[in-house]
C-alpha cells in the first residue's frame, strides 16, 4: 500500500511545541519565526524530515505557513484546507489565517506592532517571499531576521533522517528527448538570458533535464537534488551518489561532473568570486543562495526556469504515454466503481474503499504489464460531509460509513513510467436528494464547458476559469479552489506553470497537461467534484472563422454517474457530449476490461440518455 492511514501528526503536543520555539526568540532577538510547508527545494511534497509545519502545529496539508509570535501563533491556509485545519489543529493554541486574501505579508502590516523582528530560515523562503516579508516589515520599522541555522530543528529532537531514494532513468522511449539534447538547449537559453550559469533548484527539473527519477518523497518521482548548467554546455549534478546504481552513475556521468550536494554551496560561491552571473528562479530558489552569490561577489540574474515552459508543454511521445496511462488507469477506475457499486450501503468505510482502488490499479498494471509506481498524491475520500472538506484526508480516527442517502467523493491518481493520472467522481450511494442532484449537474456544467472551450492564442488560465463557474453563479455558489492545474509527465501531479484559475496569467500553450475540476462543497453536508484531465492542442478551423484557435483534447475516460444528472439542467448540446463521452469512453475501455461483470456494468454506466 502506497497511502498511510494513521495521524502522522500530532496536534496533541502544538502548545508545549509551540513554546518551546518561542523559547528560542530571546536568544535570537526576534519576535516571530515563520514555518512554512515547503522545504529547501520548493516542492509541494516533502521528506519526513522536512515536516516542520506538520510536526509544530498538527496540519498535514500540502500548502500553508504557521507565524508564531510570542503572544499567539496562526496558521495561513487557503480555501481548500480551512475545515482540515479547523479538525487538525489546537485551535486554543492557532488560530486560522487566510493563505490567499490576507497572508503574512499582507497581515504583517496590519497586525504586528512597531518594530516586530521576523525571524525566517532564509533556504526554506523564495527571493519572492523574501521582498514582500521585508515590504511589510518595513511599514512598521521593522526587521526580517535571516537566521543562520532554523530554531524548530533545535528542538525536533527526533527529526527523521534526509531520504536516500533510489534514483532510476527515464528511458527515451517515454521521455522523447534525449538529455544531452535537453541540456544543450538550456544552456543555450542561459547565455541567450546574460548568465553564465543556471543554478537548476527544482528537483522536478532536475528529473525532466536529466531524464531519471527518484524516490526521495511521496508520490512525486524526483529526486532531490540540485544541479549547475553553465552556458557553455558543462554540467554539474549535486546528488548523494547512494542514490545511484552502478547503471545510473554511468549514465549520468556521460552528461554531468557528480558531485556531493555539500559541495553545492562552495561551487556556486567559487563562480561568484570569479564574478560570474548567475541565473536564479526568484519563484523557486531559495533566498539564501542569491544572497551568498551576492555576498561573494557574483551577480544575480533573476529570471524564470528556462526549463519550466519546455516541460510543461509535452512533446508527442510524452502526450502519447499519457493517453495510455489514462486508458490504464480508467479501467481500474471502472472495475473499483463496479465493485462499489456492487456493495451495499452502509457497509464499507473510506479507508476500505481507498484500499481497494489501489489494489486496482496494482492488479490493472499488472495485468497490462505497466506497474503502478506510486499513487499520485493521497486519495481523497470523502463520504457524506467529509466530501465537503476540499483536501480530506482520511485516517484511522475520521473513518466513516459511505451510507445510504448520500455522495461519496473520490479524488486519485496514479503514476505509471508513461504518464500521471489525476481522477475524480463523486457518486451516489443509494438514492440521494434533489438537491445533491441539482447541484451536480451544475458542476457537471463547468466541467463541460471546459472540456468544448475553444480559444484565441494567448488566452490565459484566467481568461477561461470563468467559465466553469457561471452555472454555479447564477445559482449562488461558487468553490474556493481553481478549475484547473499543470500535470507532469510521470512527474508532479500539480505541475506549473500552467493553470486554469483567477490569478493565473500563463499563456495556454499546446502540449499543456491540466486537470478540469470545477466542484461545489456545502460544509457539514456534501462536497462535489468531477475531474478529467485534458491537454490543449489546436483546434479545428471552423469555416468562416479568421482566427486560429486552440482547444482541449480530453485524455481521461471514465463514466460520469449518470443517477446524479438532472438532464433538464442541461442544454442540448451539453446533453450530446456527455453522451459522446460515454461512448468513447465505452469504445476505449472494453476492451480493456475482462470481468464479465465489470464490462456489463460499464455498458450499462455509459448507455446515453433518451434525448431527440
Amino acid at each position: 500500500m502506497f497511502q498511510s492511514f494513521d495521524v502522522t501528526s500530532t496536534p496533541q503536543f502544538g502548545r508545549e511545541r509551540a513554546d518551546a520555539l518561542r523559547a528560542t526568540f530571546d536568544d535570537l532577538r526576534i519576535d516571530g519565526f515563520l514555518v512554512p510547508r515547503a522545504d529547501e527545494f520548493q516542492g509541494e511534497y516533502v521528506p519526513k524530515s522536512a515536516e516542520r509545519l506538520a510536526w509544530l502545529t498538527g496540519f498535514t496539508g500540502s500548502a500553508g505557513i504557521a507565524l508564531v509570535m510570542r503572544g499567539e501563533a496562526i496558521v495561513f491556509v487557503d480555501g481548500r484546507y480551512v475545515t482540515q485545519l479547523a479538525e487538525q489543529v489546537d485551535g486554543s493554541v492557532f488560530k486560522g489565517g487566510d493563505l490567499v486574501g490576507e497572508p503574512p505579508h499582507l497581515w504583517i502590516p496590519k497586525y504586528a506592532p512597531k518594530g516586530f523582528r521576523l525571524g525566517i530560515d532564509p533556504w526554506l523562503h523564495t527571493g519572492a517571499e523574501v521582498r514582500r516579508l521585508e515590504k511589510a516589515l518595513d511599514s512598521l520599522n521593522g526587521k526580517l531576521v535571516l537566521l543562520a541555522d532554523n530554531p524548530l530543528d533545535r528542538i525536533w529532537t527526533d527529526r527523521p533522517a534526509e531520504p536516500l531514494g533510489r534514483v532510476r532513468i527515464q528511458p527515451i522511449e517515454f521521455s522523447g528527448k534525449l538529455a544531452k539534447d535537453k541540456l544543450a538547449e538550456m544552456a543555450a537559453k542561459v547565455s541567450e538570458g546574460g548568465a553564465d550559469a543556471l543554478a537548476v533548484t527544482d528537483p522536478s527539473t532536475i528529473a525532466w533535464l536529466f531524464n531519471i527519477r527518484g524516490s526521495d518523497v511521496p508520490h512525486t518521482p524526483h529526486p532531490l537534488a540540485r544541479a549547475i548548467l553553465h552556458a557553455n554546455g558543462m554540467a554539474e549534478l549535486f546528488i548523494d551518489k547512494r542514490k545511484t546504481g552502478i547503471e545510473e552513475e554511468a549514465y549520468l556521468t556521460q552528461m554531468a561532473d557528480l558531485l556531493t550536494p555539500s559541495a553545492f554551496g562552495g561551487r556556486m560561491e567559487g563562480l561568484a568570486r570569479q564574478g560570474k552571473r548567475v541565473l536564479l528562479d526568484p519563484d523557486q530558489a531559495p533566498f539564501a543562495l542569491g544572497e551568498a552569490i551576492r555576498s561573494a561577489g557574483g551577480t544575480v540574474i533573476e529570471a524564470a526556469d528556462p526549463a519550466r515552459l519546455p516541460r510543461a508543454c509535452k512533446n508527442e511521445v510524452e502526450l502519447a504515454g499519457s493517453a495510455k496511462a489514462h486508458l490504464q488507469d480508467g479501467a481500474a477506475i471502472v472495475e473499483f466503481l463496479a465493485w462499489l457499486d456492487s456493495t451495499t450501503p452502509g457497509t464499507l468505510s473510506e479507508i476500505e474503499v481507498t484500499k481497494k482502488l489501489e489494489a486496482c490499479r496494482a492488479n490493472v498494471g499488472e495485468r497490462m504489464q505497466n506497474p503502478l509506481k506510486d499513487i499520485s498524491f493521497d486519495t481523497i475520500a470523502g463520504a457524506g460531509a467529509h466530501a465537503a472538506i476540499m483536501h480530506y484526508r482520511v485516517t484511522t480516527d475520521t473513518d466513516a460509513k459511505l451510507e445510504d442517502g448520500t455522495m461519496f467523493l473520490i479524488d486519485s491518481g496514479a503514476q505509471y513510467i508513461n504518464g500521471t493520472t489525476d481522477i475524480t467522481r463523486t457518486v451516489a450511494i443509494g438514492s440521494v436528494p434533489d438537491e445533491h442532484k441539482r447541484f451536480f449537474t451544475l458542476v457537471l456544467k463547468g466541467m463541460i464547458a471546459i472540456s468544448t472551450a475553444r480559444f484565441p492564442k494567448g488566452a490565459r488560465g484566467c481568461d477561461l476559469d470563468p467559465l466553469a463557474r457561471i452555472a454555479l453563479w447564477k445559482a449562488g455558489a461558487d468553490y474556493a479552489h481553481g478549475t484547473g492545474h499543470g500535470v507532469g509527465s510521470y512527474l508532479s501531479v500539480h505541475e506549473g506553470p500552467q493553470r486554469i484559475a483567477r490569478l493565473s496569467t500563463q499563456e495556454l500553450l499546446p502540449g499543456m497537461i491540466l486537470s478540469n475540476e470545477p466542484g461545489y462543497y456545502r460544509p457539514g453536508s456534501f462536497g462535489i467534484r468531477i475531474e478529467n484531465l485534458i491537454h490543449v492542442l489546436p483546434a479545428a478551423p471552423i469555416e468562416g472563422g479568421d482566427t486560429d484557435m486552440l482547444g482541449f483534447e480530453t485524455l481521461t475516460f471514465c463514466p460520469i454517474d449518470k443517477r446524479l444528472v438532472v438532464t433538464e439542467l442541461l442544454t442540448r448540446e451539453e446533453l450530446h457530449w456527455l453522451d459522446a463521452y460515454h461512448a468513447l469512453t465505452r469504445e476505449a475501455l472494453l476492451p480493456l476490461i475482462e470481468d464479465a461483470g465489470v464490462r456489463e456494468w460499464l455498458v450499462f454506466a455509459t448507455s446515453p440518455f433518451s434525448h431527440g
